[in-house]
């Protein structure tokens, strides 16, 4: 029997604060430290590693959610300071740091390594077709400190979502930066005070919202039309179903035990960033 789409949801929201660590203070430093110019470098370096020297272009097309030459402005301008290797370690070294200060005492709580388990079984156990990004981390080695793990676990759900979305919006019709558009007016924010749109030129983000309005999604005032919020649910639930392979491996007992084990900790990594 499937797991329900819910409790596949509910995975979704507890592996994010989780996995996001990656892009907080102390990966930053790191990256900064071996001659990044900004956080997107140090950004685009960790996250694109997996894909080893890929061309921007490559980058781009697999990231998904990026306004068109942004890619271009680090990649591959990043592996003329560092190597696809060292991006990775220098990640997964901060990103675990950066995870076991936000989470403090549940670092060495007596079921971490239970739950580590849980979802390292399940973040391994993937279809990797159509899944570059996913596939990409699927070929690192697995952590074996607890919390590096939990955190390359989370890491490899996350981005197995990740492309199971990019599929889904493809699926819609709903390209890159139209999805942030959508995902603003989800927020209750107006597309242009959302942080990945505010800084496009007026004349590019005015462009989008207008081929928006044009297929019925958003109306005149820039906000959500009724067609607009049901193709988002769409493109959210067909995401959901996409990633409910990885749990496939988990019986429902297990997965509930994730989920509860996943829940201090997931509230930890929040209160820490509030």
């Amino acid at each position: 029997m499937p797991h329900p789409q819910t409790k596949i949801h509910r995975m979704s929201e507890l592996i994010e604060p989780i996995g996001t660590v990656t892009f907080s203070e102390v990966p930053n430093e790191g990256f900064l430290a071996l001659g990044m110019r900004n956080y997107w470098d140090g950004y685009f370096a960790g996250r694109a590693a997996p894909l080893g020297s890929a061309p921007a272009e490559v980058v781009h097309a697999v990231f998904y959610n990026f306004a068109e030459g942004e890619v271009a402005r680090h990649i591959p301008w990043v592996w003329g300071k560092t190597t696809p290797q060292e991006a990775i370690a220098v990640r997964e070294r901060g990103s675990a740091a950066a995870l076991r200060q936000r989470i403090g005492q549940l670092a060495d709580a007596p079921d971490l390594v239970r739950i580590t388990d849980l979802a390292t079984r399940a973040a391994v156990s993937a279809p990797t077709e159509g899944r570059a990004l996913y596939a990409g981390l699927r070929t690192l080695a697995v952590p074996e400190e607890p919390i590096a793990r939990l955190w390359h676990a989370a890491t490899l759900l996350r981005e197995h979502r990740g492309d199971g979305h990019n599929a889904a919006l493809l699926a819609h019709g709903v390209g890159g930066t139209e999805a942030h558009v959508l995902l603003a007016l989800a927020l209750g924010m107006r597309a242009e005070e959302f942080g990945r749109l505010h800084h496009l030129p007026k004349a590019q983000l005015a462009a989008v919202l207008d081929g928006l309005r044009g297929r019925g999604l958003v109306d005149a005032a820039g906000g959500f039309t009724d067609s607009g919020r049901a193709t988002r649910q769409l493109v959210e639930a067909l995401t959901d179903d996409l990633a409910a392979p990885a749990y496939d491996v988990l019986s429902p007992d297990e997965l509930d035990e994730l989920i509860a084990g996943l829940e201090p900790i997931a509230d930890a990594v929040e209160a820490a960033d509030d």
